[in-house]
């Protein structure tokens, strides 16, 4: 564990604060499913060695820290998850926002004080740091991001087995030449965020209909 990553914590706890949650998310710019966060309360002087930013890890490490951080049972964790329906209806920075305040409110505990990768705040009434790479920077975001990323992650596992021609498992959503040409072989199914380019000027915003 680098100690960097537990100074904005400290630096917290010197100003008062005693209970710090970290938030992440995962899942802004995907083309299809939902967008998922998580809020990580770490007691303090518990070290987690090897939590660092989930996009710096392997598949097998975040599963590994995953189940760690939920058999850790003084860590206090919560997710939140919005769909793509919603993220069409309000935009993806919304949404971001709303599962960001969904996750808060699954803790047991109420924070004190939030830590949130990002440049914006959810809407609650705790005060709080945004923090540009803050999952790089904060062993509570850090640990958030993990639970964000695998818990997606393992949701678009199940889309895949639903609609298996998309490739699902293997982009998890995202824009990669196999999803593009998967929908233009197919058009966009159920799941797909019909808000977002190329979809919107591929099939326009009438009702979109996929045809496997």
């Amino acid at each position: 564990m680098n100690d960097t990553l537990l100074a904005i914590e400290a630096h917290a706890r010197a100003l008062g604060y005693q209970c710090i949650a970290g938030i992440d998310e995962a899942g802004r710019g995907p083309l299809a499913g939902p967008v998922v966060a998580a809020a990580c309360i770490i007691p303090q002087g518990l070290i987690l060695p090897g939590v660092n930013d989930s996009k710096q890890l392997s598949s097998s490490q975040r599963d590994l820290l995953y189940a760690q951080i939920l058999d850790t049972r003084v860590i206090d964790y919560g997710l939140g998850i919005v769909d793509h329906l919603t993220i069409d209806a309000i935009n993806i920075l919304q949404a971001t926002l709303q599962a960001m305040a969904q996750a808060i409110s699954q803790l047991k505990q109420k924070p004190d004080y939030l830590l949130v990768d990002g440049l914006h705040l959810p809407p609650v009434a705790i005060t709080g740091l945004p923090l540009v790479e803050g999952d790089s920077k904060s062993q509570t975001i850090a640990a958030a991001s993990i639970l964000a990323k695998v818990t997606r992650d393992r949701l678009m596992q199940e889309f895949h087995e639903k609609w298996p021609p998309y490739g699902f498992n293997a982009h998890k959503g995202y824009a990669t030449a196999q999803h593009i040409e998967a929908l233009r072989k197919y058009g966009p199914c159920p799941i797909h965020r019909k808000s977002f380019e190329p979809i919107k000027s591929l099939f326009g915003t009438c009702q979109l209909e996929f045809r496997l």
